[in-house]
């Protein structure tokens, strides 16, 4: 039994740390491994060296001759490999998989890992996702987003808690909240920005650090100075042990627009990290956070609203413990070998 992940690549996000996860699980049940790329030949994170890492080409959608030679590797990997499962995590990992496993006897399985109405490849992805045996979402809220057709082959699979994770933190947490994220308008950083800007005004014993890298960095960066807070924001870019990193934090910021299942979010709850997220489509944070219990919830775009959250957890530590003890409480709830078992039904590679 083979299993294929097709993904863009294997250099760091949410998306990316699922799929090790995943691929570690199966490969320790003696299921062979392997990892499709568009670019790259190497993972942000760690993987059993059973599982084989396969580039098909070099990443740019818009030069057709490279397009034309990715399709043709993959009809030929799969060809060479009838009868393997296809897991995809992107839209375009999904389009080529669809096209390219015609006559090959496989099977594709399609995981979505965000909001299904901001893709630009509408026409496509559904006939490629209606070629699929199952589409797993990871909200109920995300069923409803697709055509009627597909709404059939749905089924909602939660993402995983990495069993690896640090142990939530005993003692007194760091004056410090963290962003943990790609730097892209989707995940709305400013948004937190602005916000810690009114915030250190009262509470000016915090930092706000910032794990990830993106188009926005530099603006973001230009605007902190211009707000006179960059002595108080710290840039640490991509990092593979952010888990280590802030397992200490006094507070978890997710500041989305829109998100599926955001992977650092719910690592944050298990460390035991204090968490503040935007209630935003497709429900993700919603389904995991109880208001108030777990976990604060603010409306999208709320910058009041993040900041007096971020006021009430400074300033009320028996509040903020009680966030935190309940948060972890998510760490025996999506245990990776549940998770794995419930994508390996939906595929039909085993039985209920």
């Amino acid at each position: 039994m083979k299993v294929v992940f097709v993904i863009p690549n294997m250099t760091g996000g949410g998306t990316e740390r699922v799929i090790s996860l995943l691929a570690n699980e199966y490969v320790s049940r003696g299921i062979e491994v392997v990892i499709m790329m568009f670019a790259g030949d190497e993972s942000a994170y760690i993987l059993d060296p059973r599982i084989e890492l396969l580039c098909v080409s070099e990443q740019s959608y818009g030069n057709p001759c490279i397009q034309l030679k990715r399709l043709w590797k993959m009809h030929k990997y799969f060809c060479e490999n009838k009868g393997c499962y296809i897991f995809s995590f992107s839209v375009m990992g999904t389009i080529f998989s669809a096209a390219t496993m015609l006559g090959c006897g496989c099977t594709l399985f399609v995981s979505e890992r965000n909001d299904p109405r901001k893709g630009r490849q509408g026409l496509l992805r559904n006939i490629a996702y209606n070629r699929a045996v199952k589409i797993a979402v990871q909200t109920k809220e995300c069923v409803s987003y697709f055509p009627g057709f597909l709404q059939k082959k749905t089924v909602v699979i939660s993402n995983p808690v990495d069993k690896s994770l640090p142990e939530p933190f005993c003692g007194e947490r760091k004056k410090t909240i963290v962003f943990v994220g790609r730097l892209h308008k989707q995940k709305n950083p400013e948004l937190l920005i602005t916000a810690f800007v009114e915030f250190i005004k009262e509470f000016p014993e915090y930092e706000l650090h910032i794990y990830g890298k993106g188009e926005l960095e530099e603006e973001l960066k230009q605007k902190s100075k211009h707000l006179n807070i960059d002595n108080k924001i710290i840039w640490h870019g991509f990092c593979a042990d952010v888990r280590k990193q802030i397992v200490d934090a006094g507070m978890y910021i997710l500041s989305s627009d829109f998100e599926g299942i955001s992977n650092s979010m719910l690592e944050a709850m298990a460390m035991g990290i204090p968490v503040i997220a935007t209630d935003c489509p497709i429900g993700g944070s919603a389904a995991y956070i109880n208001n108030g219990v777990n976990g604060i919830l603010i409306q999208v775009g709320d910058k009041d609203g993040l900041l007096q959250a971020m006021k009430r957890l400074a300033s009320d530590e028996k509040f903020a413990a009680s966030i935190s003890d309940n948060g972890a409480k998510v760490r025996e709830q999506y245990p990776i070998q549940k998770v794995a078992d419930k994508m390996m039904e939906a595929a039909g590679m085993i039985q209920k």
